[in-house]
């Protein structure tokens, strides 16, 4: 049956799409010997509807995965859905338009359950449609059993190795959330705020001015602190300076932290306004103060603020102070403030009793394994090594939650020790299940563990879960494992390498002490427009749903648009650029469509080996070798591209060849012999055709899958059943491959004379108005140079083709009354109208 007139890609898109399903086209093969190309796919959080964002950089990794499949690789290439924590709780109370709090908590969990598995098979749909080539058969679940599993094993492995400790300490706390957080969950968010400068009274009644723009800590002020070289306040060191609003007394201390340029130069530690207040608590073993409570409110110690939000509390003491002349100067100020990633909400420092994992003490050990991944691109590297080096708190990994996965132990109720549960146990609800036996001091009396593992603490261990390394359904896990790590691929977007990449590479090293994958490739973000920044799926998706934009113009126009922008680059979501992309795929369906005429019936000559006989005796035209030259030069070049990464540039190089050597200018070439009988130049043509549409398709064929397998199985796929194209899909055809025989850089510059050519000849009728079609009665060309000479005469056939010129003559001998062709000094040529 001949290719249709026309290509409809929401109808011919899903067809392929079943056609892939039906024969395991993406499946891995566990049992192969072929080199495994193994990629850790990000599993998208369960928050929200997906957007076209996410068609951006999961479109990168499938190139890749497309890419490699074609190399001969074993691709492994899951996905997995992240459902267990802090976001997949907020969609379910947002969902169902109740807190967790107001629920009964196995109602709560029932629901999330349920929510999360309707979401992710929208998720999977979406990314079926779109043509991921992923092997669904490994999907996966942070919630899952075996994810369960492998966070719990990891806790208790760390714990045993005495890298994981639990402290009352101050934690960053979400007071929207009701949780601890770890560093890596803080975003910052400028504003505008205001620098205050208050009276702190010495003993002597001078004033002490400090300026700070977080007065609502007044109540937990606990020192003050001024830089020990500060000869302007050396000399207050340990006097007594009275809080404003305060009937209470804090002393002035010395420390090298102070910055003395900045403020009045000294300084007032509170519990807790950030980091360096921590620090200095720490160090100099201050008291502690809770001025704001874990829900957001104003504490005891806050008197008369007690029980007020702190927004509230902020400008109640800000007023009172300017009522009793504390305020000495108010001034505007841009300040950097942090929240809370998830919710935007400010944090605060509160003491709680977490867990943590110890991250501090091997900064080092972190900074070298990212020497041992390649990162594409490599300046992405520096944003890994800038967030370890600047690490300041250890990983704050539990979480005061409703839904997720537990941590696994109990606490003596008699003597208070700590009851791990046994590996044979997991995975274990400590609030249902019980220690396999009595605490050593005897008693059978335990209290299970409240706080549940953060979600980075299981998705940090993705390489390891889609691996199935300590799945129990499975007998030939541990030999999955080894085969498939470490992975080959980590792909992800740059705003979570402190946090995924970072804790991934962190999890590895605990457990495995070797780099959890080869290569790690930073995608951008698909942003909605100029300084509108990155899509949020919690925030409402975007204005464009990726599936009504590829229902209108087709999910290879979207992964067309997904495709023009390299790695770490961000992309304004454009429909222009989709139309692009849809435009490109009718006009390959069209040259198609012209090629089939001529290749629908053709048996290429073939080696004993079923390969394509690249030396075959064909009488080939100068167009000929030019376009096979200049296409063994491109899968070269996109060859090496794509092998680091460069999906954008090969892409380009790939659609200019296709529309400005194959489509405008061979097709014209060799449309003469074509339409000719059965000649040696047909043969040739027909044979160059196939090759190159062949091959041209297979270059598009991990960017446009969908147009490329209609072609495929349509024009190749069922006319070599016994040779090299007797595959099931154009997804598992060889990769090209440079044909030495076809090289020829010589054939490559008389191909880009015979291009200067056609376009002076075009420009010569568009000059006259004359159709582009126009037949000329007579072409000349002069040139000095005798072996252009020749084989500008080899080329009279494609030259007649694609100038519509009756006759052409070839002459040696410069005329002042022909003219010079562009960019050339030794070429002339004659026209002459009709």
């Amino acid at each position: 049956m001949p290719l249709p007139r026309r290509y409809v890609p929401n109808v011919e898109e899903p067809k392929v799409q079943a056609l892939w399903e039906v024969n395991g086209v993406f499946k891995f093969d566990p049992n192969s010997d072929r080199p495994v190309y193994s990629i850790d796919t990000p599993p998208p959080t369960v928050s929200g509807n997906l957007h076209l964002g996410h068609t951006y950089s999961y479109t990168h990794t499938d190139i890749f995965a497309r890419f490699h499949r074609m190399l001969g690789d074993n691709v492994f290439y899951p996905m997995g859905f992240d459902d267990n924590g802090l976001p997949t709780e907020r969609l379910v109370e947002k969902t169902s338009g109740n807190r967790a709090s107001e629920l009964d908590l196995e109602i709560f969990k029932a629901r999330c359950q349920q929510i999360s598995k309707e979401v992710e098979k929208e998720y999977q749909q979406l990314y079926q449609r779109l043509g991921l080539s992923v092997d669904w058969n490994y999907t996966y679940r942070t919630i899952d059993n075996c994810s369960q599993v492998t966070s719990q094993k990891s806790f208790l492995d760390l714990y045993k190795a005495g890298l994981v400790y639990r402290e009352k300490a101050p934690t960053i706390w979400c007071t929207e959330c009701g949780t601890a957080i770890a560093q890596a969950d803080v975003d910052d968010l400028q504003r505008e705020g205001e620098l205050v400068t208050l009276a702190f009274i010495l003993e002597s009644g001078a004033k002490l001015p400090i300026a700070t723009t977080r007065p609502k800590l007044l109540p937990a002020c606990v020192a003050i602190f001024v830089h020990p070289e500060d000869d302007r306040l050396s000399d207050l060191v340990g006097e007594q300076v009275q809080v404003p609003l305060y009937n209470r007394s804090v002393t002035v201390q010395m420390d090298r932290a102070v910055n003395r340029e900045t403020g009045t130069g000294a300084v007032m530690c509170c519990t807790f306004g950030d980091t360096v207040d921590k620090h200095w608590w720490f160090t100099h073993q201050l008291e502690y103060i809770e001025a704001i409570d874990h829900k957001g409110r104003m504490t005891e110690a806050s008197s008369p603020y007690e029980g007020l939000r702190v927004a509230e509390a902020r400008q109640l003491i800000k007023q009172q102070l300017k009522e009793k002349g504390f305020i000495l100067e108010q001034e505007p100020t841009s300040q950097v403030i942090p929240i809370h990633e998830r919710c935007d909400t400010p944090i605060e420092i509160l003491m709680s009793q977490q867990w943590f994992i110890r991250l501090m003490d091997i900064k080092e050990e972190l900074l070298a394994a990212a020497d041992q991944i390649a990162w594409y691109p490599g300046h992405m590297k520096n944003r890994y090594q800038s967030w370890v080096e600047n690490l300041a708190w250890d990983w704050c990994i539990s979480r005061q939650r409703y839904y997720g996965i537990h941590i696994p132990l109990w606490y003596c109720e008699s003597c208070g020790e700590v009851i791990l549960a046994e590996e044979s146990q997991l995975p274990v609800d400590p609030n249902i299940d019980q220690p396999s036996g009595p605490c050593t001091c005897g008693s059978k009396e335990f209290t299970a563990e409240q706080d549940l593992l953060e979600t980075w603490a299981t998705s940090s261990m993705t390489p390891q879960i889609a691996g199935r390394w300590l799945c129990k359904d499975q007998e030939a896990n541990q030999d999955l494992f080894s085969k498939v790590y470490p992975f080959s691929l980590r792909p992800q977007a740059h705003e979570i390498i402190r946090t995924w990449a970072f804790y991934t590479i962190a999890k590895s090293h605990f457990h495995h002490h070797q780099q959890p994958w080869e290569d790690i490739a930073i995608s951008g973000w698909g942003i909605a427009g100029e300084g509108m920044g990155k899509i949020s799926k919690s925030r409402g998706g975007g204005p464009m749903p990726p599936l009504e934009m590829m229902e209108k113009h087709s999910a290879d126009g979207v992964r067309y648009w997904a495709a023009s922008t390299g790695l770490g680059k961000d992309a304004i979501i454009s429909e222009e650029k989709i139309i692009l992309g849809s435009k490109l795929s009718t006009k390959i369906w069209n040259v198609a469509r012209f090629c089939e005429k001529f290749i629908a019936d053709f048996q290429p000559p073939l080696k004993e080996n079923r390969k394509l006989d690249f030396e075959y005796n064909l009488s080939l035209t100068p167009a000929d070798r030019w376009i096979l030259s200049s296409l063994q030069k491109l899968v070269g070049q996109s060859t090496r591209l794509l092998k680091n990464y460069d999906y954008a540039p090969a892409k380009s190089l790939i659609e200019n060849f296709f529309w400005a050597d194959f489509a405008d200018n061979y097709l014209e070439m060799s449309k003469q012999r074509l339409y000719a009988g059965k000649t040696d130049g047909r043969q040739a043509a027909r044979y160059t055709l196939y090759y190159v549409l062949l091959t041209v398709c297979k270059l598009f064929a991990p960017y446009l899958p969908y147009i490329t397998e209609s072609i495929y199985q349509q024009l190749f796929a069922g006319g070599l059943q016994s040779g090299e194209e007797a595959f099931n899909s154009i997804h598992l055809t060889p990769w090209p491959e440079v044909i030495p025989a076809l090289q020829d850089e010589s054939a490559i510059e008389i191909g880009r004379v015979l291009l200067e050519i056609a376009v002076s000849v075009r420009r010569y009728k568009s000059e006259n108005n004359l159709s582009l079609s126009t037949e000329l009665p007579l072409l000349q060309i002069a040139t000095t140079d005798p072996d252009l000479a020749t084989r500008l005469g080899e080329a009279k056939q494609d030259l007649g083709s694609i100038t519509r010129a009756s006759k052409i003559q070839i002459s040696q001998e410069l005329s002042p009354g022909l003219r010079p062709l562009a960019n050339e000094t030794n070429i002339q040529l004659a026209l002459k109208t009709p």
